[in-house]
């Protein structure tokens, strides 16, 4: 059992200490175990119909159909965290989402959780999804629930604590000839976490996927032959996905030049493949768009041939003025032959003030809107991300190939060059 600080009526950091109750003393002192952010029912503000609370122990509020309950929480740390709803039994399956930021004035719907399942079993029981990113500062949300619900409590802990990305490559961009200034070929026989970071957790990634992404798994990420794999497996179990997130956030950060890599798509109908960059500022799901975010290379593998292997690949940036979940995205796409059989190398050339998309060093998309930092937000460092997603918005939009255990995604190399 957790004892409990409170700091608030509404949170409370709960470190894994003794089951004894806390003297005044201990209550003074820094939790010394994983620090959690606990919301308890009656500190629900407003519901979008009436609700009842019902003083039991623990108390509950219970939703009596589809709705939502809103309430503030004071987030200590910058961070990924844990995000678990506890309910009571009777919930008959009620899927919950956590919205962040309710009252932007963007019309957005930050979906910080994507889709947890509130279990049904007796008692109060929890459903929860890892990886919710969550900035330092209060948040206002709303607890959305499909169905009846008796909710007691909600809990954020903290899984890792953001961390400042230490060095930054700001690239030459006069001259006659290229020249690298990072790379990493994916030799040896495991990956290079000076260069890499594992990004972690299932909580739909602002996408609704399906995939946990994992750490330090080399069933999900490995290197094999001067190659990274990167390979999503489907639960024999319970037909979960696992898969692989990697970026250079955390080590090295950039500005401006040429950035490429070689590749290998999947094909399977519910995979979507993705080498991109995105904005370094990112620290939760309000930094989007307005920190920037260039897409190398995106690939669907309903959009693949599955005799030919022939695919499509596709390259957007998303900026505050366009971006796709207003629809207004400016993207670009090209047919790639054997996109699924071979590999091909993607590539775009940045600049302070455009950005060119390549294929086989051939050049189909061009994004050069820079008259303000609405359409410009590009002059501030970016992230290197390689990812292989399964559903989603996009990647499962015209459903998934339920015969499918694994994907693969192979990335020969990736590099970052300047002109000289």
């Amino acid at each position: 059992m957790r004892s409990v600080l409170i700091i608030t009526a509404l949170l409370m950091f709960a470190a894994c200490q003794s089951s004894n109750s806390s003297s005044s003393a201990e209550m003074d002192k820094e939790p010394s175990g994983p620090l959690a952010i606990v919301v308890e029912a009656e500190s629900f503000t407003a519901s979008s119909k009436p609700f009842l609370t019902i003083s039991q122990s623990p108390v509950f509020v219970r939703m009596d159909s589809a709705g939502w309950l809103a309430f503030d929480v004071e987030v200590p740390v910058s961070g990924r965290y844990r995000t678990e709803v506890f309910a009571s039994a009777g919930s008959q399956g009620s899927v919950a989402r956590i919205e962040d930021f309710y009252d932007n004035t963007d019309g957005r719907f930050y979906d910080v959780s994507g889709a947890i399942t509130v279990p049904v079993d007796p008692g109060f029981v929890s459903g929860y999804v890892d990886g919710s990113p969550l900035k330092k500062g209060v948040h206002r949300m709303k607890l959305h629930l499909s169905a009846e619900a008796g909710v007691d409590k909600m809990v954020f802990t903290l899984l890792k604590e953001r961390q400042e990305t230490p060095k930054v490559f700001t690239q030459n961009m006069e001259g006659d000839s290229w020249e690298t200034v990072w790379a990493d070929e994916f030799e040896g026989e495991s990956l290079d976490t000076t260069k890499w970071t594992y990004a972690i957790g299932n909580w739909g990634w602002g996408n609704n996927e399906l995939q946990y992404y994992t750490a330090n798994d080399p069933a999900n990420a490995r290197l094999e032959d001067g190659k990274l794999i990167i390979e999503a497996r489907k639960s024999p179990q319970d037909g979960s996905w696992t898969s692989a997130r990697l970026t250079t956030r955390e080590k090295e950060t950039f500005l401006y030049g040429k950035i490429e890599f070689r590749a290998q798509v999947p094909r399977e109908k519910g995979n979507w493949a993705a080498g991109w960059t995105l904005g370094d500022a990112y620290v939760d799901e309000s930094s989007w768009p307005y920190c920037g975010e260039i897409d190398i290379l995106e690939s669907v593998g309903y959009e693949v041939n599955d005799e030919t292997g022939d695919g499509i690949a596709h390259a957007t940036v998303h900026t505050p003025a366009y971006y796709f979940k207003i629809n207004n995205q400016i993207s670009s796409v090209k047919e790639v032959p054997g996109i699924a059989n071979d590999f091909h190398t993607y590539s775009v050339i940045w600049t302070p003030t455009e950005i060119k998309g390549y294929v086989d060093d051939i050049h189909y998309y061009t994004y050069d809107k820079n008259a303000n930092e609405r359409e410009w937000p590009f002059n501030q460092p970016q992230n290197i991300i390689l990812n292989l997603a399964m559903g989603g918005g996009w990647g499962g939009a015209q459903g998934m190939d339920t015969t499918v255990t694994s994907q693969l995604f192979i990335v020969d190399y990736v590099r970052v060059s300047q002109l000289h």
